[in-house]
C-alpha cells in the first residue's frame, strides 16, 4: 500500500512539473502565463536616462520661462542693402540664432521739398535759424548729391510734396522745391516673429544699426 502511495506521489510531482514548465501544452495542460511583453516594451530605457546637474535644470527652466512669456511680432526697415548687411552682423554677435530674418523689400522713391545749395555749413545754419523763426522745422538732407542743403519734409510721391510745397510758399518760402531724394530701389525688411520683453532689451545693443528705423508691429506691415 505505502508503495502505490509512494509511486502515486512521485508520478503527481512529476505531472505538476511537466504542467508548469509547459511541457504538457501541446495537450491542453498549461498554467496561464503571467508576463506582459507590451509593459517590457514600455520600460524607459536606462542608459537613455540623464542626471540634470543644477546649471542643467536651471537652463530648462529659463526655457520654460521663455516659452510662456508673452510675444509680439516687430519689423524695422527697408533698409538698402550696405544698411542691411551692416545690420545683419550686428544681430549675430547680440541676438540668438533664429530669432530674426532678413525678408526682401522694395525700398519705395522719396521726394523733398528742398532748399539749397548753400556754400558752406555756415550758411546752412544760418538759413535753419531763419526758419526756425518762421516755426518751420528744417532737416539736413541724407543724399550726398544734396549736401548744403535743408529738406522742409519728405514724401512718398511727387503729388504730396509738391502739395506741401504750394503750402510752405503761401507762408513765405520763395527759394524752396520739389527734388527726388532717392528712387525706388531694391533693399530688405527685418523681422522679429516673437520678441519677449528680454529680446526687447538685447535689440538697444542693434539701435545703431537700424538706421533711424523704428522698430514696430507686424500688424501694420504689409505682408
Amino acid at each position: 500500500m505505502l508503495r502505490v502511495l509512494l509511486l502515486v506521489l512521485i508520478l503527481a510531482n512529476g505531472l505538476y512539473f511537466a504542467w508548469t514548465q509547459g511541457l504538457l501544452r501541446a495537450y491542453g495542460f498549461a498554467p496561464t502565463q503571467q508576463s506582459e511583453p507590451q509593459r517590457m516594451a514600455q520600460q524607459v530605457k536606462p542608459e537613455a536616462l540623464r542626471v540634470l546637474t543644477p546649471a542643467d535644470f536651471k537652463a530648462l527652466e529659463e526655457q520654460a520661462k521663455a516659452a510662456q512669456a508673452p510675444k509680439e511680432c516687430l519689423v524695422a526697415g527697408p533698409f538698402t542693402e550696405t544698411q542691411a548687411q551692416a545690420l545683419g552682423h550686428a544681430l549675430e554677435a547680440s541676438l540668438p540664432s533664429g530669432v530674426w530674418k532678413m525678408e526682401p523689400a522694395e525700398i519705395p522713391a522719396r521726394w523733398i521739398v528742398y532748399m539749397g545749395k548753400y556754400a558752406d555749413a555756415a550758411a546752412v545754419t544760418k538759413k535753419r535759424g531763419e526758419l526756425a523763426a518762421m516755426n518751420i522745422k528744417a532737416e539736413d538732407v541724407a543724399a550726398p548729391s544734396l549736401a548744403m542743403g535743408l529738406s522742409l519734409g519728405a514724401f512718398d510721391s511727387q503729388a504730396a510734396a509738391d502739395s506741401a510745397l504750394a503750402q510752405f510758399v503761401k507762408r513765405g518760402i520763395r527759394t524752396a522745391r520739389v527734388v527726388q531724394e532717392r528712387a525706388q530701389a531694391s533693399g530688405a525688411e527685418l523681422r522679429l516673429p516673437a520678441v519677449t520683453t528680454a529680446l526687447k532689451q538685447k535689440l538697444e545693443e542693434v539701435r545703431p544699426q537700424l538706421a533711424g528705423q523704428p522698430l514696430r508691429s507686424c500688424a501694420g506691415s504689409a505682408q
